[in-house]
C-alpha cells in the first residue's frame, strides 16, 4: 500500500487535451485524485470543488489531475458539460489505479464488487508522495488538500 514517504509511481495517461505523466509535471506538486466515475453526483461535486480551486493551487505551484477508469471522449463529455478545469486522465486499462492502491473490493446493498476508493494523494515537485487521503469523504477534502499543498516546501 502507498504511503506518505514513498516514491510516487510513475504514470503515463490520455486525458481529452493530450498526455500527462509524472515526468511531464516534475518540478511541481501534483495533487492526484482517483475518483469512480465520470458525471455521478459525489464525483461532479469533487470535480467542481477541484476545479474551483485550480487558481489556488496554482498559487503554491500544484497542479491537478484526476484519474478514472473513463475514457478521455466521456472526460472531454464530463469536463464540457460541469465547466471543469481539471486535467482528467483516463487509464482504461486499470493500470495505475491498482498501483497507487485505489482499485478496492467495495460493498453496496450487500453486494461485494471491486472498484475505485476515492483517494486523493500530494505529490512534491521531487515525486515523492507526501500526504494520502482514503476512502474520501468530498464535504471539506478539497480544503484540506489546499492546506497540506501550501504547508509543503
Amino acid at each position: 500500500m502507498l504511503e506518505a514517504g514513498d516514491k510516487a509511481p510513475e504514470f503515463d495517461l490520455p486525458t481529452d487535451t493530450g498526455r500527462v505523466s509524472l515526468a511531464s509535471l516534475k518540478g511541481k506538486k501534483i495533487v492526484l485524485y482517483f475518483y469512480p466515475k465520470d458525471d455521478t453526483s459525489g464525483c461532479t461535486s469533487e470535480a467542481l470543488q477541484f476545479s474551483s480551486e485550480v487558481e489556488e493551487f496554482a498559487k503554491v505551484g500544484a497542479v491537478i489531475v484526476g484519474v478514472s477508469k473513463d475514457s478521455a471522449a466521456s472526460h472531454a463529455k464530463f469536463r464540457k458539460k460541469h465547466d471543469l478545469t481539471v486535467e482528467l486522465a483516463a487509464d482504461t486499462t486499470g493500470e495505475i489505479v491498482e498501483t497507487y492502491g485505489a482499485w478496492v473490493e467495495k460493498s453496496m446493498y450487500g453486494r461485494k464488487y471491486m472498484g475505485i476508493d476515492r483517494s486523493t494523494f500530494l505529490i512534491d515537485a521531487e515525486g515523492v508522495v507526501r500526504e494520502v487521503w482514503r476512502k474520501v469523504k468530498v464535504p471539506g477534502h478539497i480544503k484540506a488538500v489546499l492546506t497540506a499543498a501550501k504547508a509543503l516546501k
